[in-house]
């Protein structure tokens, strides 16, 4: 099937911190990105939702393949809107699932579904509001019911320090099935100490974890995205030949005593003691 193009870019929308965001044509992978300030934050092939351009989304969708039976519906719930990437996916994947989507900017929100309209029949409620502080509120149906959570908020090219902290994720811990998992998008660079204080603080919550990283990326040689995936309960070890053979290439999938190592002497961050992910270099985003 052939993918969607835009001929041009749309409208603008002015946000509330001041930045602009706006759909365009994507250059390279066909489709359209949001591009928020100068960031490209999401991408969106309207006419085939498993086309994945940026690769840790594609990370995120090969942990959500494993998740119970393949096209059974799920409860999901998506911290950070974006284009609305991922939910378009479970809907397309596993079509019936109920998802649940918390997004700060209500500008965006109208932005994306004008200009990239969701499919009929996508069972995605959005709700308005900060990430931590509408999470916290969601109703008693959702509580200990999400078999899948998803946190990929950034404002700019950032993610905000109070969603980062052992606090944010027991917030979301309580949302998790009993088997659920949590899905985190860390952008790191050389050295990956936030990374690493992300996987010994997410593991403070939700002890059984993996992480997911293009090869250069977890070696920490180069700027990009890991994605931590964890759970309650231990992850099944068929999963890991599995994600490897997923992609995207060169891929690696850490876990066990290399996720030990990998958050050692790190402290798990808290309200009191957090920071935001790192700024990453002008060229990372260059076209």
């Amino acid at each position: 099937m052939a993918r969607a193009q835009i001929d041009v870019p749309g409208p603008s929308v002015r946000l509330a911190d001041g930045s602009t965001a706006q759909i365009v044509p994507s250059r390279f992978a066909g489709g359209w990105e949001l591009v928020v300030g100068d960031t490209p934050q999401s991408h969106v092939d309207l006419d085939d939702p498993t086309h994945l351009h940026f690769e840790y989304v594609g990370r995120m969708a090969a942990v959500i393949d494993q998740l119970r039976t393949p096209r059974e519906p799920i409860t999901a719930i998506h911290l950070g809107g974006g284009a609305l990437t991922l939910p378009r996916y479970v809907a397309h994947t596993r079509p019936g699932s109920r998802q649940q989507v918390i997004e700060l900017e209500p500008a965006l929100v109208e932005l994306v579904r004008d200009r990239l309209p969701l499919p009929r029949g996508a069972q995605i409620r959005v709700r308005l509001g900060d990430a931590r502080d509408v999470a916290a509120r969601m109703p008693p149906g959702l509580q200990g019911a999400a078999d899948l959570i998803v946190s990929d908020v950034f404002a700019g090219a950032r993610t905000p320090a109070h969603l980062t902290t052992v606090e944010y994720y027991r917030t979301l811990a309580r949302l998790l099935a009993p088997e659920g998992v949590l899905l985190v998008n860390v952008a790191d660079g050389a050295g990956l100490a936030f990374a690493r204080r992300q996987v010994a603080t997410v593991c403070e919550v939700l002890p059984q974890a993996i992480v997911l990283a293009e090869v250069q990326t977890l070696k920490g040689r180069r700027f990009g995205n890991l994605v931590i995936a964890a759970s309650a309960a231990e992850l099944p070890t068929t999963w890991l030949p599995r994600l490897m053979a997923a992609g995207p290439h060169p891929a690696k999938v850490a876990h066990g005593a290399e996720i030990d190592a990998f958050a050692r002497g790190s402290r798990p961050a808290t309200d009191a003691d957090a920071s935001a992910s790192p700024v990453p270099s002008a060229s990372v985003f260059d076209r």
